[in-house]
């Protein structure tokens, strides 16, 4: 018994909440968001003395955001702007969507007062199908006037209001096809290539793994990146990367000898006290302990160096106007680098993680060439920073 008047009270309490907060949503004018909240607190026994509260504020907004909404709706008819079809088509969906959320709870009784909640619906299926009908036409003619223009931002803005019309009607007259040309007349095309101001050769590898965006993923809904130029196509902007300098190290080789100690257990020994003598546990046994000794090793280390810096800079060039547009620099660099030993001595007198060292041998130094390749892919992953993080359009 004590269980169930407990759980009776917590129902209590966040029903009073709910109802709190429903009423708080009423006074401040968010309708909708008191309708969803007072159909949701008459699930289950919608009659019950507890759920009252519930019917009076569901009467209350809906007739307030019936009211509004019609209110609105009017002013919107009299401004005669078309931006505001969608305002219109909108509120009519809205309109009706609320009645549909109340239908399934009716009737709802006001028991004190002995009748049913008023809820007057109407029928918008004229409404909706004609203000429907009216923003699709609008959305049409705009944006086909819109294609017009040689503005892409303004052309972008088209595209959007036609995507919007396919999934308002599907298949109005021409729009999938009004779709694709708004698609490719708002796209800015991106002209990339290499300019080399060095007194060396670029090697042809790194040109073309540079210059393979394929492999970048830059390419978004309104900007595409063509190392290539496609015939047919009027390029909005060139990225040009510009080689600078490109300096090359010696090949380097450096040697040094150095040696190392360790003590390493070798068996073990009988302990002797400080007079020589061995000494011995309480059963006349002798005492044994680890026999040490000192292992050395003199290492004989080589290592071969060469390195490799390319430094670059990206230009943004704007190609309709032929200025630039803004500049960043890119750099790289690339080292060769080899180390290999020999030993004389116990190779456990050092370090384990040293022993790699002596199973290499010397290799052949890279070709300038290969170094310069060698730079590519911090090269590359630099210039797609770069550009991520600098669009052409701010």
């Amino acid at each position: 018994m004590k269980k169930i008047t407990s759980l009776l009270v917590l129902f209590l309490i966040i029903s009073s909440c709910g109802v709190k907060q429903t009423r708080e949503l009423v006074t401040s004018g968010d309708y909708d968001a008191a309708i969803r909240n007072s159909v949701d607190g008459l699930q289950g026994n919608k009659n019950a003395k507890g759920k009252q509260d519930y019917v009076y504020l569901l009467e209350e907004a809906f007739a307030k955001a019936k009211e509004l909404d019609l209110h609105d709706v009017e002013g919107w008819f009299k401004d005669a702007n078309p931006r505001n079809l969608e305002k219109i088509y909108n509120t009519y969906v809205q309109l009706n969507y609320r009645q549909e959320q109340i239908r399934p709870l009716l009737p709802l009784k006001l028991l004190k007062e002995g009748r049913d909640a008023k809820f007057p619906f109407d029928d918008y299926t004229d409404q909706i199908v004609s203000s429907k009908n009216a923003l699709a036409k609008y959305l049409y003619d705009n944006s086909k006037a819109l294609l017009v223009t040689k503005d892409k931002m303004t052309i972008r803005r088209a595209y959007d209001d036609l995507v919007y019309l396919e999934t308002l009607s599907p298949g109005f007259k021409d729009t999938a096809k009004l779709i694709e040309e708004a698609k490719a007349k708002g796209t800015d095309y991106v002209n990339v290539y290499t300019k080399n101001e060095t007194n060396m050769v670029i090697p042809m590898r790194l040109e073309n793994d540079l210059l393979d965006f394929s492999t970048y993923g830059l390419n978004d809904k309104w900007t595409v990146y063509h190392s290539t130029p496609v015939k047919g196509i009027d390029y909005d902007y060139g990225l040009i990367v510009n080689f600078r300098d490109i300096n090359i190290s010696p090949e380097q080789q450096k040697e040094k000898q150095f040696e190392k100690e360790k003590q390493i257990k070798d068996g073990v020994k009988n302990l002797l006290d400080a007079q020589g003598h061995v000494v011995k546990d309480s059963l006349g046994h002798p005492i044994k302990v680890d026999n040490m000794k000192t292992i050395k090793i003199s290492i004989y280390e080589f290592s071969q160096i060469k390195s490799c810096q390319v430094t670059a800079k990206v230009d943004y060039v704007n190609l309709k106007s032929n200025q630039l547009l803004e500049t960043f620099p890119l750099a790289s660099e690339f080292v060769f680098s080899n180390v290999y030993s020999s030993y004389k001595g116990d190779k456990r007198a050092c370090e384990d993680s040293y022993y790699p060292n002596f199973a290499r041998k010397a290799m052949p130094y890279p070709s300038n060439e290969q170094m310069v390749f060698d730079t590519g892919n911090d090269l590359k992953a630099k210039l797609k920073e770069i550009i991520t993080k600098n669009k052409f359009r701010k």
